[in-house]
């Protein structure tokens, strides 16, 4: 049982901080009326990517390959199989932003090879996350003591304090290419601006204060 007077008050904190991670995909294809032949492509092609990304470390933080896709091509009538499609995607995370633009040019230009990004966001961990906790906790503690102040009183202890479980607003920003090989006459400079993410954090706070003075 609590004694005497309880004020309970939410706490916000709203940050933008700069991005630390930075994603793409890059997306190999391959086409031809041979499923052997699609397949041989796509392993070529998918090495000569490995072979940029190798060569990009230690820039690149993280990369995972998945959604092989290799499926044909029928005539609108009957399941006559005229071509083999394919394609083989690979998730990159960099945390070098100098190198960004450079290497998804450099693998934009790869022929039959695509690049969706990037995407920009934080670390899970990001100390950003715990500030925004801190300065949320503050807001709650501040504006209690502006209540009881107004009441002319003063904040004397803790109750409870939860964390509504606000979560970061990530942004991103999209481009696409298509790669076309040494025939396209080589790649142009790519600048790009790292998008500031969102913070939230909030609070519920429940204080006892001390007893009011309202005359």
């Amino acid at each position: 049982m609590v004694d005497g007077p309880v004020v309970a008050v939410r706490g916000e904190a709203y940050r933008e901080v700069p991005p630390e991670l930075a994603r793409f995909t890059v997306t190999a294809t391959a086409r031809d009326r041979s499923r052997e032949a699609v397949l041989s492509r796509l392993a070529e092609r998918a090495a000569a990517v490995r072979v940029l990304l190798d060569a990009a470390e230690p820039a690149v933080d993280r990369r995972e390959t998945g959604d092989l896709r290799v499926w044909p091509q029928t005539r609108r009538s009957g399941e006559r199989v005229v071509a083999w499609h394919g394609s083989v995607a690979t998730t990159v995370t960099v945390t070098d932003f100098t190198a960004l633009g450079e290497l998804m040019l450099r693998l934009a230009d790869q022929d039959q090879v695509e690049i969706a990004g990037p995407w920009w966001s934080l670390r899970p961990d990001s100390p950003a996350h715990r500030d925004a906790r801190h300065a949320a906790i503050a807001d709650a503690l501040a504006r209690a003591r502006e209540y009881a102040e107004a009441l002319g009183a003063r904040v004397t202890a803790l109750l409870e304090l939860a964390d509504t479980g606000a979560a970061p607003q990530p942004m991103f920003a999209r481009a696409a290419f298509a790669g076309g090989g040494a025939e396209s006459g080589g790649p142009p400079e790519l600048d790009l601006d790292p998008q500031p993410q969102a913070v939230h954090a909030a609070v519920d706070a429940r204080f006892t204060i001390s007893e009011p003075v309202l005359g």
